[in-house]
């Protein structure tokens, strides 16, 4: 076979591969209208207040008004604080037994650490994705060196978190169940170097999400997760598995765009997919206006179905006239795609319950993908499961307390069980 000695990416029939963002003519930064977030003052713990300046004495025209101006110095500060518990060893002069006082519950090795330490750990590690070596330092490092916990001990934080908070997870598996609209999305995990998957189950809100560590995808990486069970509408990517769940379907539009762009660039010539890019953007924009409406305007919806009809009908005819090229089918598989699958791309116009994206998932999966970035690879899908146990309470944590710190601090130091 004569090699053309042509690079790939100079070939005339190679794939394009469209960029989705789009230039806005913004300039960088907050845009006008952008509501300010000023430094919030705090609840003063002293209070200091300062003198007359000389003048005030060597003027006597000077007099005190009843306006006073404050202004705060904000500091916090890392205290080591170490209780030793000493307990007399008494010695039976007759048996020889020996007994001593029962120390405090947790206090059971010769040096032992609180729900302080582990907490802001913990955080550091799961929740901010700072690999174990850099906390370590870390937490070395505010305390002169005093402090320097073992890798294993913050690599067990999460087997921990997750083995303390599982009635809240189980509760958090109902409310989710319970939801009229489910988010589903699936990513890669490495174990071992060997693939893996992670899926995630969102409310809409975002105000309930868990993550399920898998060994593999399809019906069998479903089982034991929400997905499963559930019995309400799912939004998700175009994810065959997922349409064997669920009463209904509504598919990621933001992707169909991302697929229309792509058509268009790699198919200059066909018109359908400008169309219907056109069209889902105006479907969209209809809907967001009438958000907080009951329905939208019956005839206005059916205006947009026979529109979405007659593109494809269109597409139709221009994949006639001009087959699909055998480097680059994607557009003409969309166009099939799209008209199977009419009513699952469609059903935001019918239950405005339903979003138009399943951003929600992939926001959550991010998350994920970030912790993973520094991981690089987990030992066990033990580890990874531990890890999203532990994400998915974490955000109903932070929800429900100002103070996430504190809060985990409190579940670490519960005994187990309890």
């Amino acid at each position: 076979m004569k090699n053309s000695s042509i690079p790939s990416s100079q070939s005339r029939n190679r794939r394009k591969i469209s960029n989705n963002r789009e230039r806005t003519g913004r300039k960088p930064g907050a845009q006008p209208g952008h509501a300010h977030h000023g430094r919030k003052k705090q609840e003063a713990t002293q209070t200091v207040h300062l003198p007359a300046p000389k003048i005030v004495a060597e003027d006597p025209d000077f007099k005190k008004t009843k306006k006073i101006i404050t202004k705060q110095l904000v500091s916090i500060e890392m205290i080591l604080h170490v209780t030793e518990y000493q307990a007399d060893v008494y010695r039976n002069s007759k048996t020889g037994e020996k007994v001593h006082a029962a120390f405090p519950a947790g206090v059971v090795d010769d040096v032992n650490y609180d729900g302080s330490i582990k907490s802001l750990l913990f955080l550091l590690n799961t929740d901010c994705a700072v690999s174990i070596d850099k906390s370590q330092r870390f937490l070395s490092d505010l305390t002169g060196g005093k402090l320097k916990i073992s890798r294993g001990m913050i690599n067990k934080l999460c087997r921990e978190f997750s083995s303390k908070t599982e009635t809240e997870r189980k509760k958090i598996f109902a409310d989710l169940l319970s939801c009229p609209v489910l988010h589903t999305d699936c990513t890669n995990a490495r174990v071992n170097g060997e693939s893996a998957y992670v899926f995630v189950c969102a409310s809409s809100d975002e105000e309930k999400v868990l993550y399920f560590a898998r060994e593999k995808k399809g019906h069998e990486g479903v089982k034991g997760t929400v997905t499963e069970d559930f019995r309400g509408i799912l939004v998700h990517d175009h994810e065959i598995t997922f349409y064997r769940y669920g009463s209904a379907h509504q598919e990621c539009l933001a992707h169909v765009e991302r697929y229309l762009k792509d058509s268009m660039e790699n198919e200059s010539s066909l018109t359908w997919n400008r169309r219907m890019r056109e069209l889902l953007q105006r479907m969209i924009h209809y809907r967001k206006e009438h958000t907080g409406e009951a329905s939208l305007d019956a005839q206005t919806v059916a205006g947009f179905e026979t529109e979405y009809q007659e593109i494809l009908d269109k597409a139709k005819e221009e994949y006639k006239r001009n087959e699909p090229s055998p480097y680059y089918r994607e557009g003409y598989n969309l166009y099939r795609r799209m008209q199977e699958y009419k009513t699952e791309h469609l059903l935001f116009l019918h239950d405005m319950r339903v979003p138009t994206t399943n951003n929600t998932a992939e926001r959550c999966l991010r998350d994920y993908k970030r912790k993973q970035t520094f991981a690089m690879t987990f030992r066990s899908l033990e580890s990874i499961e531990e890890l999203c146990h532990s994400k998915g309470v974490l955000l109903e944590v932070r929800k429900n307390n100002p103070n996430i710190y504190t809060a985990v601090m409190e579940i670490f130091n519960r005994r187990y069980g309890a």
